[in-house]
């Protein structure tokens, strides 16, 4: 999906394009003719000309109404917040609690999480109990997993490559790096996973690898300026769309400046801006057509000092949705067992990532279902405006389904 970004990344460099603009056109009437040319206007010209101009309708940019699915109205209002919904699941086998979970919930995703080297024939049997819980629900359910490369890679064995982590990636060539994603695709969708929570688009300075907990340490980036890591980003983008699987860009706006990994504590970031060239891999990402962007759960200062990212309407709505003009899908970081969120209560995590913008949330504690679900069914029931957030974002994610090929949006 190509994406207008003119407000944050034209800016005064529009003024200077003006400024080199081609004469208008003249109507017919006007253009001189070898017996005019070089005579002076009439009064009369000169009037009509300027009548005309002040006539002239100033043209009007092309309003394009978002996408569709026919699907998403049909759903109750709490099939809908199901949607809303990705809920962690072990690779070793659906629990009871999963199970009942996504069940009570109309859970519409769930992720694999936890490392198997138990090959594919394993996992296609553990996505075809997961495609069973979907067969009376609303619409089927998405199955995700981290499968970046290197330390995270969550499916491996027999059907499954060694993939090289994303340091080693960046080192391919952009046509290289297209086709080994393209065949590591593949290998998810015959093992019946749809979505692929990669790639890594954040930008680890030289000088951060090593203090850079949640990324540089585990060479989770593909490089180390901005033009490498969108190249590369872009490249695998357009690798998994070539093999049907969904993906995420993460974790925008970067967690590449923090020491911190958010899954076990508070990361703060006081580098990040919105300025372009902070946010040129994710740019890169979006136009090879990522699916869905992820939010980092990070504070950052000098963006939205009082609140993490991911609850952040500056970061989602004014920046992503605003500034970069994302129509996709925008999913959180984990929401359930992170260290992060755990001073706020499980159902202001999911009303406060919903309010910010958010579409998508992932929970990887079961146990939190039920209190984030019903959370949000009843701030929708007394909040118009929020329920009307809850469709759309319904809305995305079954669009991304159909891109898929999990249902026909019509």
């Amino acid at each position: 999906m190509r994406i207008a970004r003119w407000p944050l990344l034209f800016g005064a460099g529009a003024l200077a394009l003006a400024a080199c603009a081609p004469a208008p056109v003249l109507p017919p009437h006007l253009v001189p003719t070898a017996e005019t040319d070089g005579a002076t206007a009439s009064p009369q010209a000169s009037e009509a000309t300027s009548t005309q101009a002040l006539d002239t309708p100033t043209p009007q940019p092309t309003v394009v109404e978002p996408r569709q699915c026919s699907l998403t109205d049909t759903l109750t209002p709490e099939q809908q917040v199901g949607q809303l919904f990705m809920l962690g699941v072990d690779t070793s086998g659906l629990s009871d609690a999963a199970k009942q979970a996504v069940l009570d919930g109309q859970i519409g995703s769930v992720v694999l999480l936890s490392n198997s080297t138990a090959g594919s024939v394993a996992i296609s049997s553990l996505t075809s109990q997961v495609a069973l819980l979907g067969d009376d629900a609303a619409a089927p359910i998405l199955v995700a997993v981290d499968q970046e490369g290197g330390q995270v890679q969550r499916l491996k064995g027999q059907g499954f490559s060694t993939i090289p982590n994303a340091q080693e990636q960046g080192k391919m060539s952009a046509d290289e790096l297209r086709a080994a994603a393209t065949g590591w695709g593949l290998e998810l969708a015959d093992a019946g996973v749809h979505y692929n929570l990669a790639p890594v688009a954040d930008v680890v300075p030289a000088d951060k690898l090593s203090s850079n907990a949640p990324i540089g340490a585990l060479r989770r980036n593909f490089g180390t300026d901005a033009h490498s890591v969108g190249s590369s980003v872009a490249a695998f983008v357009e690798g998994m769309t070539d093999a049907g699987i969904a993906t995420s860009l993460k974790h925008f706006p970067g967690l590449g400046e923090v020491t911190a990994n958010t899954d076990f504590d508070v990361a703060i970031d006081d580098e990040t801006t919105a300025h372009p060239d902070d946010l040129a891999s994710f740019v890169a990402g979006l136009d090879a057509g990522a699916s869905s962007v992820m939010i980092s759960s990070a504070i950052y200062e000098q963006i939205d000092p009082d609140v993490q990212g991911v609850f952040s309407s500056t970061i989602i709505t004014d920046i992503l949705r605003g500034d970069l003009g994302f129509e996709g899908v925008v999913i959180s970081d984990d929401l359930g067992a992170a260290r992060s969120v755990a001073d706020i209560s499980a159902g202001d995590r999911a009303t406060r990532f919903i309010e910010a913008g958010g579409d998508l949330l992932i929970n990887a504690d079961p146990s939190h279902m039920a209190e984030m679900t019903d959370a949000v069914v009843e701030k929708a029931q007394a909040d118009a405006p929020f329920a009307e957030q809850i469709r759309d974002a319904a809305n995305r994610v079954l669009l991304l389904k159909e891109d898929v090929g999990l249902v026909d949006c019509g």
